[in-house]
């Protein structure tokens, strides 16, 4: 097995674990009672963040396994391990703890110093971005990384600490026209994904950036939740304006 997932652990009953030497996710694979594969994880956030993709299943879990999620085949057991893997690096505490250990010997006592710490927080909230999202536009779909924007939804300076700047639950992967439009407060985004449009953006306007008719955010997270309000209080343009 691979996906990312390349330190096979000792045997447990009829779990066979694997590790990583890029992720601190473990993960076991077995069958239900009708054949069907099983996982267990070691990281209760990545299994309820992947609970959508299967059935969870009551089994006795391997020892160290905090959830299970159920799979119908190989080719969507390969699917939910790919994803697994790319969660349990992006999911908190695994971006803040990435940045520590990668900015603890830097010095920060002049501007340009904060500066750099800054950017490489910055560059790593993008790369987390493009693994939670699978490097394509969290609203259009739009699969062309080079294109895209890390588009904080809670801005940097803003946050209270850097566990909040580097939390992708505060991110949005989005295409430039729609980071542009998000950044200025001409979209916002409400609690269940739907794009709210600014009626101060005009309605060409509003055709030519593809928001005439409605979007949503795919795949939106009960964490996202926590940011959504501060955008659409601080920085959506809710006043009335051209039609």
């Amino acid at each position: 097995m691979d996906n990312g997932f390349d330190q096979e652990l000792p045997r447990d009953s009829d779990w066979l674990g694997f590790a990583s030497t890029k992720s601190p996710l473990w993960v076991w694979l077995s069958l239900d009672a009708v054949g069907q594969p099983i996982v267990a994880f070691s990281q209760l956030k990545v299994a309820t963040a992947l609970a959508a993709l299967g059935d969870p299943t009551d089994v006795q879990l391997p020892l160290g396994a905090r959830g299970v999620v159920a799979v119908t085949d190989v080719p969507a057991l390969h699917g939910l391990l790919r994803r697994a893997f790319q969660l349990s690096r992006t999911l908190p505490d695994e971006p803040l703890r990435r940045f520590e250990a990668r900015t603890r010997n830097l010095p920060r006592g002049t501007e340009v110093e904060r500066l750099i710490v800054q950017r490489i927080g910055q560059d790593m909230f993008r790369e987390n971005l493009l693994e939670y999202w699978e490097g394509r536009c969290a609203v259009s779909g739009l699969a062309v990384p080079e294109l895209l924007r890390a588009s904080h939804i809670k801005p940097w300076t803003d946050c209270a600490s850097d566990g909040e700047r580097l939390d992708v639950f505060n991110g949005l992967l989005l295409a430039p026209h729609l980071d542009a439009a998000f950044d200025r407060g001409f979209i916002t985004i409400a609690d269940d994904g739907t794009v709210i449009v600014s009626l101060k953006l005009a309605a060409d306007a509003r055709l030519l950036l593809g928001l005439g008719a409605p979007a949503k955010v795919r795949a939106v997270h009960e964490n996202h939740r926590a940011y959504f309000p501060w955008h659409r209080e601080r920085i959506f343009q809710s006043g009335g304006g051209p039609q």
